[in-house]
């Protein structure tokens, strides 16, 4: 069954990119959609007051009937934080966020929102700081370790969609340990398509399916810190999305692509990025 769309607001205005967004996906992978509500801090006393919730579903909706997707609205009382990885865990969702609007010294004493959420969340998660439309370039970052393979299909199925430009990136980190795959990465990172490495097997494959969909394509290779050098091709690239994958356990904090680091790209992300954990299938 494919999965549908679970769009996420708790009524501040800066979620209203990743509604706009997701109205966008739903038409484009003709998904539905679940716009999920999140009244927080609600005091008895003023249960008759205008909440914000109320005009940005009332904006939604009207965006859902010009665009033809097809909707259910839901409403649900307490934390996003934690009302958002519940109603997740219900459905076969790709999960649509936005900035919630947490002040300073609650990033400070409970960390960045979006970390919480792709350390609970185990379906697709598009996180969406401001839209990047219409869709021309996307960078989707290979690891070599096959953790990307889920977000990779999701950008493909996008850019068939929209003839998005594909961009396939590999970072090649600081050698720490000395193995002989590592020796070779570093030694052809100009030339990685050419190697038989797992990273080298990975850009091939993803090559192939990018080109057999009639789609074009590139590899870029990058030395240095993993995410400087994502967010420095992020942005002098200027991409619309940018598409990483990562284990199914947050605990292998060793591995490329662990979400943790995800999440640090996510931090300073000036695009939407495409989170998608590792399943084996």
């Amino acid at each position: 069954m494919k999965p549908d769309l679970l769009i996420a607001t708790n009524g501040f205005k800066g979620t209203w990119d990743s509604i706009e967004y997701g109205a966008w996906l739903a038409t484009a992978l003709d998904k539905k959609v679940v716009l999920l509500g999140v009244t927080e801090n609600l005091n008895p006393a003023a249960i008759d007051d205008h909440h914000p919730l109320e005009d940005v579903f009332a904006r939604a909706v009207e965006l859902f009937q010009q665009k033809g997707v097809e909707y259910s609205l839901e409403v649900q009382n307490g934390n996003a934080e934690e009302v958002i990885p519940r109603k997740a865990k219900e459905g076969n969702y790709i999960i649509v966020l936005g900035p919630l609007g947490r002040p300073q010294f609650w990033r400070v004493l409970a960390g960045r929102s979006i970390r919480h959420m792709m350390e609970e969340i185990a379906q697709p998660i598009l996180y969406v700081p401001r839209a990047k439309l219409p869709l021309k370039k996307i960078l989707i970052c290979i690891g070599g370790l096959g953790y990307e393979v889920t977000a990779e299909h999701i950008a493909m199925q996008m850019a068939m969609k929209s003839r998005a430009e594909i961009t396939l990136l590999h970072i090649i980190p600081p050698i720490d340990m000395n193995y002989p795959t590592s020796k070779t990465v570093s030694a052809h990172w100009q030339n990685l398509t050419e190697t038989d490495t797992p990273v080298g097997r990975s850009l091939r494959l993803a090559l192939e399916v990018a080109k057999s969909d009639g789609l074009t394509a590139n590899v870029k290779a990058r030395q240095g810190n993993v995410v400087e050098e994502i967010m420095f091709e992020a942005k002098e690239g200027n991409y619309d999305l940018v598409c990483m994958g990562s284990l199914y356990s947050t605990n292998a904090l060793r591995q490329l692509y662990a979400p943790n680091v995800t999440a640090e790209v996510a931090d300073g992300a000036a695009c939407p990025i495409l989170s998608a954990r590792f399943k084996k299938e």
